[in-house]
């Protein structure tokens, strides 16, 4: 147990009560809710106000302004629910308001540090421009290259999130009204007492507050997507239980706060709300693409990732309008939005020529290409089966054509590792970089518990029968077209069966989008958090009278929906209680020593290389220079890495030294653990190395041989049980 002793520190005191009081608990505020008076009645034929007025603007009749307030107040209680539950799932696991400053910068583990430590620099340079300057102009990070890391690293969201806390603590500060409370930490164990604060005044506990309370509005949102996709509010119920029953499996920004996808995929969800929206409406009006823009760029921003979800999300489009579900003129409307939105965050990310190079910037050329000449398809290859083909494959060359001539032209090579790890999921082709990535077991395979996971909860039942029906009808409207009879699949300015198209048009890109990221997933592990939350989104159609009508009248639809969720609460909610019984602490003492050995015993442009996730700790919490770190994105980096980690291959000392020595490190920081940890057969770091360097298979590794003696090629200046400094000579003149 820890003892909380109260520190002073200069602000109001607390008393007893807000000492006891729990901080995941808001404090209680003044409402918000004004009592009615005289005061508050219009005059007869005046404009009306307050809510009267927005029902009024909105042309809702009192019934409907009813429903759309209902709705809303359930999404925000959707999202408060789900604030809740991540700040509690992440204080239980880690204790984190008990946490030093120190501690909690540990915590954020790889590529969270390397992500947190910009947000830091930002906050404690003297201004919040000079900040900015640091991290376009950052000399830590690579040494001894100077890189903006606005461009390299997605850090848009470190930079919003910074200068909000500068205008926060600076208002807060300018009015004399307190933002954290300090206290002092016994930590027992013979351990030295530590100072840990809380509340928004506190910049860790502001930024993972921040974190969750946008994943809390990503849960509002969720709620009205389930109720618009499948028209009824119980829809979103259905959405919102399906994301809490299977928790686990659709987030984990819980435990991974600074992740670039708990930033970016909120954005993902208002984006394809909005795009159901463009899709059910027949004239889609330029307010709702200039929205569809914005929300791709928010999302597009905060994540390198982001543009191979929005390949598959153009794929599926692309799909639905070659099925006829998706009339021309608005298939080039959602693509020329998408077009300009990539223009606009190439421009923003400083010219970062992964977005040009993608096959997502050259799909949405193809693609426009193939609309321009639809008539020329036409001419020449038969309606039906084979002009739909010969589309497809058209697509695909010229989009794979498209992407490899760019990349040749612009020199980029940033993404081949993509590539390889592709060929590496349908072949026995491996690599060192492919190696890095599939022997973790997120790049992996989807392991065969997931779905079972799916089966215990009933989505995966769910989602299947939703997916059979729609693909039933759709097969049905294939048939009847090439039957040559009326066919329902025809352009949507079709007023004769144009909203019965539109709504089609609707399921099927959704199916679509999940099929999608059902293989994504199944290739990738990590990527099941598309899958999954999508899984939810499609449970919510078992509401839908447009698929499940013949069920019966209203009633009766709900009793049976009740009666499935109350099957899926079953698992549910051992899900639940699983993830509330989560209790731990965080502590890790030898990394604490190995942090403030550095901090008093090397200069402050001391060079350190390592394992990946360590020198993210090292840069946030020492501001040492590193050479190596876990944004693995970049050619140049995944080189770099690849010569620090020829420590823990089988080659001579002396030639791992001069790699040393060639990239100007002075410390070298060496764990046993990256020298024996083998997550599978094949995959630790000496047999890793095996296949790149096959004329030194048998020798023992350079690693075990350091962990012994580091004699004659470094000196151990620091050793405790995981970590040992290794001091690397200086570079001679024959190495020049």
């Amino acid at each position: 147990m820890v003892a909380k002793n109260r520190k002073q520190t200069g602000k109001s005191p607390a008393t007893q009560a807000d000492r006891d009081k729990s901080p995941l608990v808001s404090p209680a505020g003044k409402s918000a809710v004004r009592r009615a008076g005289r005061e508050g009645r219009a005059p007869s034929g005046a404009h009306p106000n307050g809510l009267s007025g927005a029902r009024h603007k909105l042309g809702l009749s009192p019934s409907a302004a009813a429903k759309l307030g209902l709705t809303l107040l359930l999404a925000a209680l959707s999202g408060y629910l789900h604030w809740y539950h991540l700040f509690q799932l992440f204080e239980n696991d880690r204790h984190f308001s008990h946490l030093s400053n120190l501690e909690k910068e540990m915590a954020f583990r790889t590529e969270m540090g390397l992500y947190y430590s910009y947000y830091k620099t930002v906050i404690d340079a003297p201004s919040f421009l000079d900040g900015l300057h640091m991290i376009m102009n950052d000399r830590l990070t690579e040494h001894p290259l100077v890189i903006n890391t606005l461009k390299r690293f997605n850090l848009y969201p470190e930079v919003v999130l910074a200068s909000w806390y500068r205008v926060y603590t600076g208002v807060m500060g300018y009015f004399g009204i307190p933002t954290k409370m300090c206290w002092s930490i016994n930590r027992g164990e013979g351990l030295s007492p530590v100072d840990s604060c809380e509340g928004m005044g506190d910049p860790a506990y502001f930024y993972v507050t921040c974190v969750f309370l946008l994943n809390g509005v990503m849960m509002s949102l969720f709620f009205v997507y389930g109720s618009y996709l499948s028209g009824s509010r119980l829809g979103g119920i259905v959405t919102t239980v399906c994301f809490f029953f299977n928790h686990g499996e659709s987030t984990r920004v819980m435990w991974t706060p600074p992740l670039r996808e708990s930033f970016a995929y909120p954005f993902l969800v208002l984006q394809m709300l909005l795009l159901t929206y463009i899709l059910r409406t027949r004239h889609p009006s330029r307010t709702a693409m200039v929205a569809l823009g914005i929300s791709t760029l928010c999302f597009m921003l905060p994540w390198q990732f982001a543009q191979f979800v929005l390949l598959t999300q153009v794929a599926s489009l692309f799909a639905s309008y070659i099925l006829g579900y998706l009339s021309a003129p608005k298939m080039q409307s959602i693509l020329v939005t998408h077009m300009i939105t990539l223009g606009v965050c190439f421009v923003l990310m400083f010219g970062n020529s992964m977005l040009l190079t993608s096959f997502y910037a050259s799909s949405l050329v193809s693609i426009w290409a193939i609309i321009a000449l639809k008539d020329r398809f036409a001419q020449v290859f038969r309606p039906g089966v084979i002009i739909w083909v010969m589309q497809g494959l058209a697509w695909v060359g010229s989009t794979v054509l498209l992407k490899f001539m760019l990349s040749t032209v612009l020199g980029a090579s940033d993404d081949a590792h993509i590539s390889g790890l592709i060929k590496s999921k349908f072949s026995s082709y491996k690599d060192f970089h492919t190696l890095m990535y599939t022997c973790a077991a997120e790049f992996d395979f989807m392991e065969i518990e997931t779905p079972v996971r799916y089966l215990k909860t009933l989505l995966l039942p769910i989602n299947m029968l939703v997916v059979a029906f729609i693909a039933w009808r759709t097969i049905q409207d294939v048939v009847r077209y090439l039957r040559g009879g009326k066919a329902s699949v025809k352009n949507d300015n079709d007023d004769a069966s144009g909203s019965e198209v539109i709504a089609k048009g609707e399921f099927v890109y959704h199916s679509l989008q999940l099929v999608a990221f059902a293989v994504l997933a199944v290739l990738i592990m990590r990527l099941k958090l598309f899958l999954t939350p999508h899984m939810c989104i499609m449970a919510s159609l078992i509401c839908s009278k447009q698929l499940f009508g013949w069920i019966g009248e209203k009633f009766k639809h709900q009793v049976v929906v009740f009666a499935v969720m109350a099957a899926m609460a079953v698992n549910g909610v051992s899900n639940l209680q699983a993830q509330w019984g989560i209790i731990g602490e965080f502590s890790n003492l030898p990394q604490e020593e190995l942090l403030n050995w550095i901090q008093d015993n090397t200069r402050p442009d001391s060079v350190f290389a390592g394992a990946m996730p360590t020198m993210a700790s090292v840069k946030l919490s020492t501001g040492r220079p590193i050479v190596n770190h876990p944004h693995y994105e970049d050619a140049g980096l995944r080189e770099r890495t690849k010569l620090v980690y020829s420590m823990y291959s089988r080659m001579p000392g002396d030639a791992v030294k001069r790699n040393l020595m060639k990239l100007g490190v002075d410390f070298f920081v060496l764990e046993d653990s990256w020298c024996t940890r083998r997550t599978r057969p094949g995959c630790s770091m000496p047999e890793i190395w095996d296949v790149e360097d096959p004329q030194n298979v048998g020798n023992v590794p350079l690693c075990t041989h350091m962990s012994r003696n580091s004699r004659p090629h470094f000196t151990t200046v620091f050793s405790n049980d995981i970590y040992k400094i290794l001091k690397v000579p200086k570079v001679t003149k024959d190495l020049r």
